[in-house]
Protein backbone atom coordinates (compact mmCIF):
# COMPACT_ATOMS: atom_id res chain seq x y z
CA UNK A 1 0.00 0.00 0.00
CA UNK A 2 1.55 3.64 -0.88
CA UNK A 3 2.14 5.61 1.68
CA UNK A 4 -0.01 9.50 1.57
CA UNK A 5 3.03 11.42 -0.10
CA UNK A 6 3.07 8.82 -3.15
CA UNK A 7 -0.38 8.40 -2.98
CA UNK A 8 -0.96 11.78 -3.42
CA UNK A 9 0.74 12.17 -7.03
CA UNK A 10 -0.24 9.12 -8.44
CA UNK A 11 -3.73 10.46 -8.00
CA UNK A 12 -2.86 13.64 -9.29
CA UNK A 13 -1.76 11.53 -12.26
CA UNK A 14 -4.08 9.07 -12.61
CA UNK A 15 -7.20 10.49 -11.46
CA UNK A 16 -8.20 12.77 -14.97
CA UNK A 17 -8.66 9.04 -16.58
CA UNK A 18 -11.77 8.14 -14.64
CA UNK A 19 -13.22 11.70 -15.36
CA UNK A 20 -16.27 11.34 -17.60
CA UNK A 21 -16.89 13.23 -21.18
CA UNK A 22 -16.53 16.60 -21.19
CA UNK A 23 -13.55 16.97 -19.04
CA UNK A 24 -11.08 16.30 -21.21
CA UNK A 25 -8.14 18.59 -21.63
CA UNK A 26 -8.15 19.25 -17.98
CA UNK A 27 -5.37 19.61 -15.69
CA UNK A 28 -5.27 18.58 -11.93
CA UNK A 29 -3.35 20.18 -9.20
CA UNK A 30 -2.50 20.00 -5.34
CA UNK A 31 -2.64 22.62 -3.04
CA UNK A 32 -3.10 23.29 0.52
CA UNK A 33 -6.28 24.19 1.92
CA UNK A 34 -6.99 25.94 5.42
CA UNK A 35 -10.20 24.48 6.79
CA UNK A 36 -11.59 24.94 10.18
CA UNK A 37 -8.98 22.93 12.75
CA UNK A 38 -7.01 21.93 9.91
CA UNK A 39 -4.96 22.01 6.65
CA UNK A 40 -5.99 19.73 3.71
CA UNK A 41 -4.70 18.85 0.35
CA UNK A 42 -7.31 20.03 -2.04
CA UNK A 43 -6.64 18.42 -5.56
CA UNK A 44 -8.67 20.73 -8.09
CA UNK A 45 -9.64 20.31 -11.92
CA UNK A 46 -8.56 23.26 -13.95
CA UNK A 47 -9.79 23.63 -17.50
CA UNK A 48 -8.16 25.29 -20.68
CA UNK A 49 -9.18 28.77 -20.88
CA UNK A 50 -11.23 28.03 -24.50
CA UNK A 51 -13.16 26.02 -22.28
CA UNK A 52 -16.39 27.52 -21.15
CA UNK A 53 -16.11 26.09 -17.21
CA UNK A 54 -13.11 28.09 -17.22
CA UNK A 55 -15.17 30.93 -18.13
CA UNK A 56 -17.26 30.75 -14.65
CA UNK A 57 -14.34 30.86 -12.75
CA UNK A 58 -15.46 27.01 -11.32
CA UNK A 59 -12.52 25.01 -10.11
CA UNK A 60 -14.14 22.08 -8.25
CA UNK A 61 -11.92 20.23 -5.70
CA UNK A 62 -11.55 17.22 -3.76
CA UNK A 63 -9.54 16.39 -0.60
CA UNK A 64 -6.59 14.10 -1.09
CA UNK A 65 -6.98 13.45 2.74
CA UNK A 66 -9.97 11.83 2.64
CA UNK A 67 -9.54 9.76 -0.43
CA UNK A 68 -6.37 8.58 0.92
CA UNK A 69 -8.72 7.18 3.93
CA UNK A 70 -10.76 5.56 1.30
CA UNK A 71 -7.76 3.97 -0.24
CA UNK A 72 -6.62 2.75 3.00
CA UNK A 73 -9.88 1.10 3.90
CA UNK A 74 -10.78 -0.79 0.35
CA UNK A 75 -6.84 -1.03 -0.71
CA UNK A 76 -8.46 -0.41 -3.89
CA UNK A 77 -6.47 2.76 -5.92
CA UNK A 78 -9.20 2.11 -9.23
CA UNK A 79 -12.06 2.19 -6.79
CA UNK A 80 -10.87 4.98 -4.86
CA UNK A 81 -10.11 6.54 -8.38
CA UNK A 82 -13.38 6.00 -9.87
CA UNK A 83 -15.22 7.17 -6.46
CA UNK A 84 -12.99 10.58 -6.46
CA UNK A 85 -13.87 10.88 -10.45
CA UNK A 86 -17.63 11.32 -9.63
CA UNK A 87 -17.40 12.76 -6.39
CA UNK A 88 -15.00 15.56 -8.22
CA UNK A 89 -18.03 15.85 -11.36
CA UNK A 90 -20.79 16.30 -8.39
CA UNK A 91 -18.45 19.07 -6.92
CA UNK A 92 -18.55 20.74 -10.35
CA UNK A 93 -22.10 20.79 -10.90
CA UNK A 94 -22.76 21.53 -7.32
CA UNK A 95 -20.40 25.07 -8.38
CA UNK A 96 -22.39 25.76 -11.74
CA UNK A 97 -25.66 25.05 -10.20
CA UNK A 98 -24.32 27.81 -6.88
CA UNK A 99 -23.08 30.07 -10.12
CA UNK A 100 -26.66 29.63 -11.77
CA UNK A 101 -28.44 30.54 -8.80
CA UNK A 102 -27.00 33.70 -8.05
CA UNK A 103 -25.39 32.81 -4.25
CA UNK A 104 -24.74 36.47 -4.20
CA UNK A 105 -27.42 37.79 -4.76
CA UNK A 106 -29.29 38.79 -1.02
CA UNK A 107 -25.87 37.72 0.30
CA UNK A 108 -26.90 39.52 2.99
CA UNK A 109 -30.17 37.38 3.97
CA UNK A 110 -27.98 34.34 3.68
CA UNK A 111 -25.29 34.94 5.90
CA UNK A 112 -24.83 32.91 8.84
CA UNK A 113 -22.56 32.62 12.28
CA UNK A 114 -19.87 29.92 13.34
CA UNK A 115 -17.85 29.38 16.40
CA UNK A 116 -14.45 28.27 15.96
CA UNK A 117 -11.63 27.47 17.97
CA UNK A 118 -8.41 30.63 17.77
CA UNK A 119 -6.00 29.09 18.35
CA UNK A 120 -6.30 25.96 16.49
CA UNK A 121 -7.24 28.68 13.51
CA UNK A 122 -4.78 31.09 13.57
CA UNK A 123 -3.36 30.84 10.06
CA UNK A 124 -6.89 31.11 8.71
CA UNK A 125 -8.63 33.87 10.60
CA UNK A 126 -5.89 35.79 9.25
CA UNK A 127 -7.99 35.76 5.87
CA UNK A 128 -11.46 36.33 7.42
CA UNK A 129 -13.11 38.48 9.08
CA UNK A 130 -13.83 37.70 12.34
CA UNK A 131 -14.37 38.72 16.15
CA UNK A 132 -13.24 37.02 19.40
CA UNK A 133 -15.43 35.07 21.94
CA UNK A 134 -13.66 34.02 24.95
CA UNK A 135 -10.95 31.38 23.28
CA UNK A 136 -13.23 31.19 19.90
CA UNK A 137 -14.02 33.49 17.36
CA UNK A 138 -17.38 34.28 15.56
CA UNK A 139 -16.79 33.68 11.84
CA UNK A 140 -19.45 33.95 8.97
CA UNK A 141 -20.74 31.67 6.26
CA UNK A 142 -22.95 32.43 3.34
CA UNK A 143 -25.82 30.15 2.85
CA UNK A 144 -25.86 28.17 -0.60
CA UNK A 145 -28.64 25.67 0.31
CA UNK A 146 -30.31 23.87 3.51
CA UNK A 147 -30.89 20.10 2.67
CA UNK A 148 -32.00 17.71 5.44
CA UNK A 149 -28.45 16.86 7.37
CA UNK A 150 -26.74 18.92 5.50
CA UNK A 151 -26.07 22.89 5.09
CA UNK A 152 -24.19 23.76 1.86
CA UNK A 153 -22.07 26.79 2.92
CA UNK A 154 -19.13 28.70 2.39
CA UNK A 155 -16.64 30.57 4.86
CA UNK A 156 -16.15 34.96 4.18
CA UNK A 157 -12.93 35.29 3.59
CA UNK A 158 -11.61 39.17 3.34
CA UNK A 159 -11.87 39.01 -0.51
CA UNK A 160 -15.45 37.97 -0.54
CA UNK A 161 -16.74 40.67 2.43
CA UNK A 162 -15.11 43.28 -0.18
CA UNK A 163 -17.15 42.09 -3.31
CA UNK A 164 -20.30 41.97 -0.81
CA UNK A 165 -19.27 45.26 0.24
CA UNK A 166 -19.64 44.62 3.87
CA UNK A 167 -17.49 45.57 7.09
CA UNK A 168 -17.13 42.96 9.82
CA UNK A 169 -19.53 45.08 12.12
CA UNK A 170 -21.85 44.46 9.22
CA UNK A 171 -21.49 40.90 8.68
CA UNK A 172 -21.96 40.44 12.08
CA UNK A 173 -25.35 41.84 12.15
CA UNK A 174 -26.91 40.66 9.19
CA UNK A 175 -25.56 37.03 10.52
CA UNK A 176 -26.53 37.09 14.18
CA UNK A 177 -30.16 38.07 12.93
CA UNK A 178 -30.05 34.97 10.66
CA UNK A 179 -28.75 32.47 12.13
CA UNK A 180 -31.55 32.56 15.11
CA UNK A 181 -34.19 33.14 12.29
CA UNK A 182 -33.11 29.98 10.20
CA UNK A 183 -31.84 27.88 13.12
CA UNK A 184 -33.21 28.32 16.13
CA UNK A 185 -31.76 26.97 19.23
CA UNK A 186 -33.12 24.24 20.68
CA UNK A 187 -32.40 23.27 24.55
CA UNK A 188 -33.21 19.98 25.25
CA UNK A 189 -32.60 17.11 28.14
CA UNK A 190 -29.67 14.64 27.19
CA UNK A 191 -32.29 11.96 27.28
CA UNK A 192 -34.82 14.04 24.87
CA UNK A 193 -32.22 14.22 22.19
CA UNK A 194 -31.39 10.53 23.04
CA UNK A 195 -35.36 9.63 22.96
CA UNK A 196 -34.57 11.41 19.66
CA UNK A 197 -32.23 9.69 18.24
CA UNK A 198 -33.29 5.95 18.88
CA UNK A 199 -37.21 6.48 19.56
CA UNK A 200 -38.25 5.38 16.56
CA UNK A 201 -36.59 1.97 17.23
CA UNK A 202 -37.10 1.20 20.28
CA UNK A 203 -40.74 0.08 22.49
CA UNK A 204 -41.63 2.91 24.09
CA UNK A 205 -42.36 1.65 27.36
CA UNK A 206 -38.44 0.11 27.46
CA UNK A 207 -37.35 3.66 26.22
CA UNK A 208 -39.44 5.53 28.89
CA UNK A 209 -37.84 3.24 31.58
CA UNK A 210 -34.10 3.95 30.44
CA UNK A 211 -34.95 7.81 30.55
CA UNK A 212 -36.66 7.57 33.79
CA UNK A 213 -33.68 5.89 35.56
CA UNK A 214 -31.05 7.69 33.30
CA UNK A 215 -30.85 10.95 36.33
CA UNK A 216 -27.84 12.17 34.82
CA UNK A 217 -29.07 12.35 31.51
CA UNK A 218 -32.36 14.52 32.66
CA UNK A 219 -29.44 16.66 34.34
CA UNK A 220 -27.61 17.37 31.48
CA UNK A 221 -29.15 19.92 28.64
CA UNK A 222 -27.69 19.83 24.95
CA UNK A 223 -27.59 23.07 23.02
CA UNK A 224 -28.07 23.15 19.72
CA UNK A 225 -31.01 23.70 17.19
CA UNK A 226 -33.38 21.64 15.10
CA UNK A 227 -30.63 20.58 12.28
CA UNK A 228 -28.29 19.87 14.90
CA UNK A 229 -25.73 21.45 12.65
CA UNK A 230 -23.15 24.24 13.80
CA UNK A 231 -25.43 24.28 16.74
CA UNK A 232 -22.50 25.36 18.98
CA UNK A 233 -23.60 29.01 17.90
CA UNK A 234 -26.77 28.89 19.97
CA UNK A 235 -24.86 29.96 22.94
CA UNK A 236 -24.44 33.31 21.39
CA UNK A 237 -28.12 34.03 22.26
CA UNK A 238 -27.77 34.56 25.78
CA UNK A 239 -32.23 34.39 26.31
CA UNK A 240 -32.04 30.75 26.19
CA UNK A 241 -29.13 30.44 28.92
CA UNK A 242 -30.90 32.97 30.91
CA UNK A 243 -34.36 30.93 30.75
CA UNK A 244 -32.00 27.77 31.38
CA UNK A 245 -30.55 29.03 34.45
CA UNK A 246 -33.30 30.32 35.93
CA UNK A 247 -35.15 26.90 35.56
CA UNK A 248 -32.54 25.13 37.49
CA UNK A 249 -32.04 28.21 39.66
CA UNK A 250 -28.21 28.07 39.42
CA UNK A 251 -25.16 29.09 37.38
CA UNK A 252 -24.10 27.09 34.22
CA UNK A 253 -21.58 25.32 32.79
CA UNK A 254 -20.88 25.22 29.32
CA UNK A 255 -19.50 21.88 27.35
CA UNK A 256 -18.72 22.51 24.14
CA UNK A 257 -19.32 18.89 22.61
CA UNK A 258 -18.62 19.79 19.37
CA UNK A 259 -19.39 22.63 16.67
CA UNK A 260 -22.49 21.22 16.67
CA UNK A 261 -23.77 21.90 20.46
CA UNK A 262 -23.03 22.29 23.57
CA UNK A 263 -23.53 20.47 26.94
CA UNK A 264 -24.96 22.53 29.43
CA UNK A 265 -24.80 21.56 33.30
CA UNK A 266 -25.93 23.52 36.71
CA UNK A 267 -22.58 24.81 38.16
CA UNK A 268 -23.43 22.85 40.52
CA UNK A 269 -22.70 19.84 39.19
CA UNK A 270 -19.08 19.65 39.81
CA UNK A 271 -15.52 20.89 39.23
CA UNK A 272 -15.40 22.61 36.17
CA UNK A 273 -11.42 21.59 35.67
CA UNK A 274 -12.80 17.78 35.94
CA UNK A 275 -15.19 18.72 33.47
CA UNK A 276 -13.19 20.36 31.06
CA UNK A 277 -10.38 17.00 31.18
CA UNK A 278 -13.88 14.75 29.85
CA UNK A 279 -14.56 17.29 27.39
CA UNK A 280 -10.97 16.93 26.12
CA UNK A 281 -10.67 13.16 26.06
CA UNK A 282 -13.74 12.92 24.20
CA UNK A 283 -12.68 15.36 21.87
CA UNK A 284 -9.15 13.68 21.41
CA UNK A 285 -11.03 10.67 20.65
CA UNK A 286 -14.55 10.56 19.38
CA UNK A 287 -14.53 13.81 18.00
CA UNK A 288 -13.47 14.35 14.24
CA UNK A 289 -10.75 17.28 14.45
CA UNK A 290 -13.10 19.51 12.04
CA UNK A 291 -15.94 19.44 14.43
CA UNK A 292 -13.83 19.86 17.41
CA UNK A 293 -14.49 23.27 18.96
CA UNK A 294 -12.90 23.76 22.52
CA UNK A 295 -10.93 22.16 25.39
CA UNK A 296 -12.60 24.53 27.58
CA UNK A 297 -15.16 24.44 30.10
CA UNK A 298 -17.64 28.13 30.18
CA UNK A 299 -19.73 29.00 33.01
CA UNK A 300 -22.33 31.35 32.45
CA UNK A 301 -23.47 33.62 35.63
CA UNK A 302 -27.27 34.19 35.58
CA UNK A 303 -27.45 37.19 37.65
CA UNK A 304 -24.60 38.95 35.33
CA UNK A 305 -25.71 37.38 32.30
CA UNK A 306 -22.82 36.97 30.65
CA UNK A 307 -20.51 33.84 29.53
CA UNK A 308 -16.88 33.84 31.03
CA UNK A 309 -14.04 31.12 30.33
CA UNK A 310 -14.22 28.81 33.41
CA UNK A 311 -11.34 26.88 33.31
CA UNK A 312 -7.61 26.67 31.45
CA UNK A 313 -6.53 24.07 30.53
CA UNK A 314 -3.00 23.73 28.89
CA UNK A 315 -3.94 21.77 25.51
CA UNK A 316 -5.69 24.99 23.67
CA UNK A 317 -5.08 23.32 20.45
CA UNK A 318 -7.36 20.47 18.84
CA UNK A 319 -5.49 18.38 16.66
CA UNK A 320 -3.02 16.04 19.20
CA UNK A 321 -5.48 12.87 17.88
CA UNK A 322 -7.47 12.88 14.86
CA UNK A 323 -10.24 10.26 15.16
CA UNK A 324 -11.03 7.61 13.05
CA UNK A 325 -14.30 8.38 11.03
CA UNK A 326 -15.88 5.50 12.35
CA UNK A 327 -15.84 7.31 15.82
CA UNK A 328 -17.17 10.38 15.00
CA UNK A 329 -19.83 12.47 17.15
CA UNK A 330 -22.46 14.43 15.24
CA UNK A 331 -21.17 13.68 11.40
CA UNK A 332 -24.22 15.61 10.09
CA UNK A 333 -21.58 17.91 7.77
CA UNK A 334 -20.58 17.15 4.92
CA UNK A 335 -16.68 17.58 3.76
Amino acid sequence: MMDYETFKEVAREQLLNYMPSGFEGCTAEIRPVLKVNQKLDALELFAPMKESRQRTNVKPRIYLNYMYQDYKKSGDLKETLQAAALELKDAYEDEIMKNGHGLLENAKEKLVVQLINTEQNKELLKTLPHRPFQDLSIVYRLVAEILPGEIRSSLVNKNLAKQLGMEESDLYEAAIHNTKRLFPPVIKTMNQVLWDMVGDFMPIEVMSMEVEEDAVGNLMYVISNEQQINGAVSILYEEELHGLSEKLGADLYLMPSSINEVIAVSADFGDPNELAQMVMDINMSAVLVDERLSNQVYHYDKELREITLATDMPNKRLDRIVAEPSLAYGTKQSR
